[in-house]
């Protein structure tokens, strides 16, 4: 993911108005993937690290409500808005079942939409950390869990929501082993081949974040987990 840029899942069927809207909302400094469908939508949504998901519901193969329901399957405070063409009350009744955050009529005004991400995802970051667990001492490192900020000395680095998940569960357990499965069920809400080589390719971006200082290290037990060593 760009750095400092928070990442959207839209999955949109129509390709002129999908593209329209990522481009507003990249305008808007998000970052923006985009699926065409339900079916493309789920890998898309395991493949990347979104914030928050806009599902249009009527899509051919998966539609929105379906798409949703799985989504909170693999991670239940994911934030869900549906975008649809329909304004049933059935309709809109059955997205807040799913478990949407909001629901929105086309045609709606995009800045809308816009404020209406922006006080989600705002919402969000201030749910997620308690204040005796928001900084987190990482050899030389603070690690804000809040804001996903690491900083050391005058540089600083900002994390994605998975790799900000994986350091501060292994943060919490410095010097002792975080087992794979563990880390998987918690954060990528499952354990399988492919998100345990999702994990890995997360664990060398964390990595590289802490080179900077000699005395930490993430170790791997072969077959077991990952170990977070700070000898400072």
């Amino acid at each position: 993911m760009t750095d400092n840029k928070q990442q959207i899942l839209l999955v949109e069927d129509d390709p002129n108005f999908g593209a329209v809207l990522r481009d507003y909302l990249e305008l808007h400094d998000f970052e923006v993937v985009l699926a065409k469908d339900g079916v493309e939508g789920l890998q898309a949504y395991r493949n990347n690290d979104p914030e928050i998901c806009i599902l249009d519901v009527m899509m051919p193969l998966k539609d929105g409500f379906t798409l949703g329901a799985e989504i909170r399957d693999l991670d239940n405070e994911m934030p869900l808005i549906f975008l649809t063409a329909k304004s049933l009350k059935e309709d809109v009744l059955k997205g807040y079942q799913v478990g949407a955050d909001d629901y929105l009529t086309k045609p709606f005004d995009s800045e809308v939409l816009l404020y209406k991400l922006k006080a989600i995802l705002s919402r969000r970051n201030q749910n997620q950390d308690t204040p005796e667990d928001k900084i987190l001492a990482i050899g030389k490192y603070q690690y804000d869990s809040e804001m996903r900020i690491l900083n050391l000395e005058d540089k600083e680095f900002k994390l994605s929501p998975k790799e900000g998940a994986l350091l501060k569960l292994l943060a919490q357990n410095k010097n002792s082993l975080v087992s794979r499965s563990e880390a998987l069920k918690k954060i990528w809400k499952d354990d399988n081949y492919f998100t345990g080589r999702s994990m890995d390719v997360y664990v060398a971006k964390i990595r590289k974040q802490l080179k900077e200082d000699a005395s930490v290290a993430i170790i791997n037990v072969h077959s077991e987990g990952f170990r977070l060593v700070d000898n400072l």
